[in-house]
């Protein structure tokens, strides 16, 4: 298969799908992901499609915000280590171009802010806002 851009929801959907069955694999993220999920794991793709189609190819489908659900995650700097290797993983074995890029310079940004945030929550005793 050539591997192109991303352009389109089919694109994004072919991302989330991909990558979110190897975390469900994977056995750091697997059993964190599908704890929480239980059942509700087609809700969750489908808000991730919204997610990312916002984001990638501002497409104004989703909104929120995507950092309180994270906030108590028993998870470590390994856990989003583990994270960013299948989202680039995902990204490198499909797609290529700019918005690609993109999705991987988000991803980064993205794991990076959370973990600083769920540090700081843990650190303080602090409470996120929602």
């Amino acid at each position: 298969m050539a591997r192109a851009d991303i352009s389109n929801i089919e694109d994004i959907q072919l991302l989330v799908n991909t990558f979110y069955s190897r975390v469900q694999g994977n056995e750091l993220l697997g059993p964190i992901f599908n704890g929480i999920l239980k059942d509700r794991w087609t809700e969750h793709l489908e808000k991730m499609y919204r997610f990312w189609q916002t984001i990638l190819l501002e497409v104004p489908t989703y909104s929120g915000s995507p950092f309180p659900p994270h906030a108590k995650l028993p998870v470590s700097q390994l856990h989003f280590d583990t994270w960013l290797q299948l989202w680039h993983g995902t990204l490198d074995d499909f797609f290529v171009g700019e918005k690609a890029e993109e999705a991987k310079w988000r991803g980064s940004r993205m794991a990076e802010m959370f973990m600083y945030k769920i540090d700081y929550y843990r650190n303080n005793n602090a409470k996120p806002l929602l």
